[in-house]
């Protein structure tokens, strides 16, 4: 592990930047948004209705546009491609960075309801598929569980930081960190050869150590994907094998289920309990820290011991817990109870992504990862 570690440094650390940045503003854009639309009052129906409108388009442009990006990045490389979300990201941050009025904020919407489309889906999937073509199987388990620490990690670091600045101050470093991500992207990370060595050693230990007719029942994969250029491409891929049939299922209904929390949690906290930017940066860094410990140290320690599948369960067990406390809140701390459940809810997005990733070879790994990678 200490390896694939070493080979995944950089791409940690551009991770750690741009979730930095993305992060960042997640406390103070509900003021902003409330500020914008709904002035000097603590509910507003259109700023939740245009929240739930912009995940709606940015989800669906995703669906069709990350195919793209990772047909593009297989051609060109995970590095090349990487840098387009990543660049993109910055536009709607520099937007409110400038100004936080009305115009300005609706130009932010349209930016990043555009932006989102590529930024969101291919960032992840990309990084996924570049975690895979650099760890053997064996280890993917625990690579996975480290990057998404990684990237909690920049979470955290972003909410402390917007504790300590003013709203306009928070949108500029934001601007600042995203812009640090792609330098270093393009100074440091080192482009991959799309799993070609992790190909050649693996059938290389399978003629010294196995019958060449046990081979297929020692590592079972899939037959050879084409590459998904297209939405019907990628539901082939989907019904190809029980297993990524049942995990996008699961996908499926996780993520809406975040996805529906997500857009409505904020303003309700804020009708109910008056949330204040502060009070968000608490429930947040709560959710953050413990994500973060989770997937950094029981994801590797958990995963090789009791398997993938059974942690799975206990993980959607727990993402169900979190989302019923929500519902039930009675008084300001009870949601501070139930982010602490994201100790365990975090880690469905980690398992699932390692499942899908033993099923297919190196080459195969972008278009595997892509329809899980709308996984919070």
């Amino acid at each position: 592990m200490k390896e694939a570690a070493a080979g995944l440094g950089h791409l940690l650390v551009f991770a750690f930047l741009f979730c930095v940045g993305a992060f960042m503003v997640a406390p103070v854009i509900t003021d902003v948004t409330m500020a914008a639309l709904c002035p000097g009052q603590d509910q507003c129906s259109l700023a939740i209705y245009l929240t739930g409108l912009q995940q709606a388009i940015t989800g669906l442009g995703a669906l069709v546009v990350t195919p793209v990006v990772g047909n593009l990045s297989d051609r060109y490389g995970r590095k090349a491609l990487l840098g387009l979300p990543a660049t993109l990201s910055i536009v709607p941050l520099a937007i409110l960075a400038f100004n936080q009025t009305r115009p300005y904020f609706y130009a932010y919407y349209v930016a990043k309801t555009l932006t989102a489309m590529v930024s969101e889906g291919a960032m992840m999937c990309l990084s996924l598929a570049y975690v895979a073509d650099k760890v053997p199987e064996a280890q993917r388990a625990a690579a996975f569980g480290v990057f998404s620490g990684a990237c909690t990690a920049g979470f955290v670091a972003g909410t402390i930081a917007t504790r300590f600045l003013s709203v306009s101050s928070t949108f500029q470093v934001a601007t600042l960190a995203a812009i640090a991500a792609v330098v270093y992207m393009r100074a440091f990370v080192q482009e991959t050869d799309r799993g070609e060595s992790l190909l050649r050693d693996e059938e290389a230990s399978l003629l010294l150590f196995a019958p060449s007719s046990s081979a297929e029942e020692l590592s079972p994969r899939l037959p050879p994907l084409r590459k998904a250029s297209s939405l019907s491409e990628t539901a082939a891929l989907l019904t190809s094998s029980s297993t990524f049939t049942r995990a996008a299922v699961i996908t499926f209904f996780h993520s809406l289920g975040e996805a529906g929390l997500q857009t409505a949690l904020l303003y309700f906290l804020k009708a109910q309990f008056h949330y204040t930017k502060n009070q968000y940066a608490n429930l947040l860094l709560i959710i953050g820290i413990t994500g973060s410990f989770s997937q950094l140290t029981m994801m590797p320690l958990l995963a090789p011991k009791i398997g993938e599948q059974k942690l799975l369960v206990v993980a959607l067990l727990g993402s169900c817990v979190h989302g019923f406390l929500y519902s039930i809140a009675w008084s300001f701390w009870v949601p501070y109870l139930a982010a602490s459940c994201v100790i365990l809810s975090i880690l469905v997005g980690p398992c699932i992504r390692s499942i899908v990733s033993k099923k297919v070879g190196p080459s195969e790994q972008e278009s595997a990862q892509l329809p899980m990678s709308y996984l919070p």
